[in-house]
């Protein structure tokens, strides 16, 4: 079950690696790389620090999702725009899930609490991040003030909380990855914004 989930995260991830390929005007091999990069990045650097061979790495799904999605967007990628609400609330879902696994996995190989949340984090934002560097962006995260990376530090910090106290399983991930979930549907829902500096106006 903790797969299927894993999966259905990264092939929304490819999606939106592959849609920002197209508004890129990049051909389908630029395409797969943005959509393998945002799925898998996060993941596979969390994995690189934990000196561990990747996820992504393990297992044929992981790669062929991404080509999956990647052919999707590619012959369909005008229906696939129009569904983008959609599409945002099981981004919102990726992000939950993987901050969630991410942290529960650093916690395994004896990492603290506070280290294990962020790699908690980089395993939900990493991917988007290297997809915008990669296609030469500045990444939303740091301009746009979307509350993204607040619902995965959130998420991130109750499972590494559960971990520390000996929760672990699907039951804490759940609660985790719905709490991060849950606060980046309100987010987009109500339009908040992180602060600007002080004396800076909008």
């Amino acid at each position: 079950m903790s797969q299927l989930l894993d999966l259905v995260g990264i092939f929304v991830f490819a999606l939106s690696g592959a849609l920002m390929g197209v508004r890129k005007r990049l051909d389908v091999v630029g395409m797969l790389v943005l959509a393998e990069m945002t799925a898998l990045g996060g993941g596979v650097v969390r994995d690189l620090i934990l000196n561990v061979r990747p996820a992504a790495f393990q297992s044929v799904g992981y790669v062929v999702v991404p080509v999956a999605a990647t052919m999707i967007v590619f012959f369909w990628h005008p229906h696939v725009a129009r569904v983008m609400p959609a599409i945002l609330v099981l981004d919102a879902a990726g992000l939950g899930l993987f901050c969630a696994v991410g942290t529960e996995k650093a916690a395994e190989y004896g990492l603290s609490p506070l280290h294990a949340a962020l790699l908690g984090v980089v395993t939900g934002i990493g991917g988007g991040m290297l997809r915008d560097v990669l296609a030469g962006e500045i990444p939303t995260l740091l301009y746009d003030r979307q509350l993204y990376a607040v619902p995965a530090m959130l998420g991130s910090a109750v499972m590494a909380g559960l971990a520390w106290h000996g929760e672990h399983g699907w039951p804490a991930t759940l609660a985790a990855a719905v709490l991060a979930f849950a606060l980046r549907i309100a987010a987009m829902r109500r339009r908040w914004r992180a602060p600007l500096a002080r004396g800076v106006e909008e």
